[in-house]
């Protein structure tokens, strides 16, 4: 009986490591929001780590967050890091590519969990500028990994669009200009 048992559970776990190389290894998360500002205006609040968390969906889970700035104050090159509670995590955030009032690419780090990279981009519409900000993850060979992507777009899904929500805010009560 234990042995049909030990069996079950090994062919059981073999079918679910299958099954995970099945399954996505790039994962995408986007969301997009209207800014009723011109991309000038909203552009320095993603073109700037130093600015990140004065929007960020993250800042208020860990008041006590540590974190250190490098590079410069934005663009390519601005860099910070971060460590906080469970809710936080460790990691690091760099913007490797900025193209003014248009684009701006982040290479994040997050703890052992290995690189991803974000996006903001910026587009003109009749009311001001689309906003739509992006997650790209490789999760590579890891099985649970795997299994872990299907659930990425509801866990971070949330996070970007309550950011979106605070970026809108903060860029249409500042004056213009």
């Amino acid at each position: 009986m234990f042995r049909k048992i030990l069996v079950g559970l090994v062919a059981a776990a073999v079918l679910l490591a299958g099954v995970a190389y099945l399954l996505p290894r790039q994962i995408h998360v986007e969301r997009t929001i209207t800014v009723e500002r011109p991309a000038a205006d909203v552009y320095p609040l993603v073109a700037s780590m130093h600015r990140f968390n004065e929007w960020s969906p993250w800042s208020t889970l860990d008041p006590t967050m540590q974190l250190t700035y490098s590079g410069p104050d934005s663009g390519v090159g601005s860099k910070m890091a971060w460590s906080g509670n469970s809710k936080v995590g460790v990691g690091s955030d760099l913007i490797v590519a900025a193209i003014p009032n248009e684009r701006v690419d982040v290479a994040l780090q997050f703890g052992a969990q290995g690189p991803a990279r974000s996006s903001f981009l910026l587009v003109p519409s009749s009311t001001g500028t689309g906003v739509t900000w992006t997650l790209d993850l490789d999760l590579g060979m890891n099985p649970i990994g795997r299994y872990f992507g299907l659930l990425m777009d509801r866990m971070i899904g949330p996070d970007y669009e309550r950011g979106l929500a605070r970026l809108k805010a903060l860029a249409e009560r500042a004056p213009t200009g």
